[in-house]
C-alpha cells in the first residue's frame, strides 16, 4: 500500500456515482471483456465484502510493511529476515474459517510486496518462502487449496515495485536507500520477471478471482509499465480473473474493477482518491487499525460498529469493502482482528440480505446513512439520525414500508417531492434498516 509519508495527491474527486452495466466495454484499445469475465464482475459485486491480508517477512519487525524503505535498510541486511521466518502457528483452515465466519466472500493476500519477498514458491527468485526460510512451506498453495475447499474466492495482491532487485527501473520514488547500485535498472529483465511470476500464480494455484496490482504510483506518470501486454497475459491465462490496479488514477483499458484506497468512492479524506468514478465494479480498501502490515504498537482497532458502518456506507456507494488484517509473524491473526471478524459476522448473519447481491440504492448517500437496492426492495440504512422522522427524495410509489429486523410496519407519507418516514422513536441501533417495497 502507499505509505502516508509519500506526498499526498490533491483533494479533488468527482462525486458522481455511475452504476455498472453488464455491456460495459473499454473501447480505448478495443478491450472487450469475455463472457466469463463479465459474469465474474457481477459475482464480485454481489459478494460485497472481502478480507485483505498483508503478510510477509516484514511482520518480524512488527513495524509495518514499509519499514525497509522508511528506514533505509540495506537489502542485504533485510533479506536476512527470511532465514528466521518460521510462522509455526499458520493454519490455512483456521484463517479461512475465521474469515468465512465474518461474512466475507473473498480473500486478497500479498503474494509479493514492495520488499520483493515472494510468499509463494517461485522459480524466478530464491527470495521466497520455500527457498529462503526454514519454514519451507508454500503458504499461498495451502491458502489457495483451503479457499477452494471452503468456497472462498482468492485474490492476489502483486506489487509492481521491488526495493531489492537490481533490474527494477531506476528513478523510483521509494527504495532509494536500500543499497541498490546507482544507475541500476533493466526494464526488459524486470518486466519478464514479473510476467513469469504472474504466469506461475495463474497456473499453479487454481482459479484466481483477481490480480490486485499496486505500485504504479512509484514512477512518473509518463513511465510505460506496458500494462496492456501484462493485462492481456492475465486474461489469456484466466479469462475470468479480474484485474484491479491501485494506481490512484483513472482506470486503464484492460482493468475490470476500480480500486479506492482508505476512502469510499466519492470521498477523499486520505488524499489518494482523485480519480473519476468509472462504470466498473468498485472496491475500497481500508484497515482495521492504522497499518496494513503487522505493527505491534498499533492496537487502535476500529470498533465493530465503525467497521459495520464502513461496510454499509461502501455498499451504499455501489462498492465492495476490502478490509485489511496484518497477521503476526507466528502466523496467527491478531486477537482483536478475530474479535472484529466475529462481530461483523454476527451482524451480517442477521442483516446481510440488505448488503449481499445489492447495488447502490435510489437515495444518494447522506450524513444520516445510505440506501441499497435489490429488485423492487429498497433498504434505507439509518446510521446516525437525531430525530424520529426522515424525509427522503423518493418519488417512486411505495407498496409497503417496514422495519427490516422484525417486519414491523413503518408509517410513511408521500408527496410530489419525496417521502417522509416516521419512526416510533429515534433510531439508536448500529444500523436501523427500513425496507421499502416499491410498486
Amino acid at each position: 500500500m502507499k505509505n502516508k509519508m509519500i506526498q499526498k495527491i490533491g483533494l479533488a474527486i468527482t462525486t458522481s456515482l455511475l452504476s455498472w452495466n453488464i455491456s460495459f466495454a473499454q473501447t480505448i484499445d478495443s478491450y472487450i471483456p469475455s463472457q466469463k469475465n463479465i459474469e465474474a464482475r457481477k459475482k464480485f459485486q454481489d459478494n460485497k465484502f472481502g478480507i485483505f491480508i498483508h503478510w510477509g517477512i516484514y511482520s518480524m519487525l512488527a513495524q509495518g510493511e514499509w519499514y525497509m524503505t522508511n528506514h533505509n535498510i540495506d537489502w542485504r541486511e533485510y533479506e536476512k529476515l527470511a532465514s528466521g521466518f518460521y510462522p509455526s502457528r499458520f493454519n490455512a483452515a483456521e484463517w479461512v474459517s475465521a474469515i468465512k465466519a465474518s461474512g466475507a466472500k473473498y480473500i486478497c493476500i500479498t503474494s509479493r510486496h514492495h520488499d520483493g519477498f515472494s510468499m509463494f514458491h517461485t522459480q524466478q527468485s530464491d527470495f521466497n518462502i520455500v527457498d529462503a526460510t526454514p519454514f519451507k512451506r508454500d503458504i499461498l498453495k495451502e491458502l489457495a487449496d483451503e479457499c477452494h475447499k471452503q468456497d472462498i474466492k482468492l485474490h492476489l495482491y502483486y506489487s509492481h515495485i521491488d526495493w531489492r532487485r537490481e533490474d527494477y527501473p531506476a528513478g523510483g520514488n521509494t527504495g532509494k536507500g536500500t543499497g541498490r547500485t546507482n544507475g541500476h535498472g533493466d526494464w526488459p529483465s524486470y518486466y519478464r520477471f514479473m510476467n513469469n511470476q504472474l504466469t506461475e500464480l495463474l497456473t499453479n494455484y487454481g482459479p484466481i478471482g483477481a490480480i490486485w496490482f499496486d505500485g504504479v504510483w512509484d514512477r512518473p506518470s509518463n513511465f510505460d509499465w506496458q500494462l496492456k501486454e501484462q493485462y492481456d497475459l492475465i486474461h489469456k491465462l484466466q479469462p475470468a480473473c479480474l484485474i484491479g490496479n491501485n494506481h490512484h488514477r483513472d482506470v486503464y483499458a484492460g482493468e475490470d474493477i476500480q480500486i479506492f484506497e482508505r476512502d469510499v468512492p466519492g470521498e477523499n479524506t486520505a488524499g489518494y482518491s482523485t480519480q473519476a468514478i468509472s462504470a466498473l465494479p468498485l472496491e475500497t480498501c481500508q484497515t482495521m487499525n492504522g497499518m496494513w502490515g503487522y505493527k505491534i504498537t498499533d492496537q487502535n482497532y476500529k470498533s465493530t460498529k465503525a467497521l459495520i458502518h464502513y461496510l454499509v456506507r461502501t455498499a451504499g456507494r455501489n462498492a465492495n469493502l476490502l478490509l485489511n488484517i496484518g497477521p503476526q509473524p507466528n502466523g496467527e491473526l491478531p486477537a482483536l482482528a478475530i474479535d472484529r471478524l466475529n462481530g461483523m459476522g454476527k451482524w451480517l448473519s442477521k442483516y446481510g440480505e440488505t448488503i449481499y447481491d445489492s447495488r447502490g440504492g435510489d437515495i444518494p448517500p447522506h450524513s444520516w446513512g445510505v440506501s441499497t437496492r435489490k429488485g423492487n426492495r429498497l433498504f434505507i440504512h439509518i446510521l446516525d439520525l437525531k430525530e424520529n422522522g426522515l424525509y427522503i427524495p423518493l418519488k417512486v410509489p411505495i407498496k409497503k414500508a417496514m422495519k427490516f429486523s422484525n417486519q414491523a410496519p413503518i408509517e410513511f407519507k408521500q408527496d410530489k417531492d419525496g417521502t417522509l418516514l416516521k419512526f416510533p422513536q429515534i433510531p439508536d441501533e448500529i444500523d436501523y434498516i427500513v425496507e421499502l417495497v416499491l410498486k
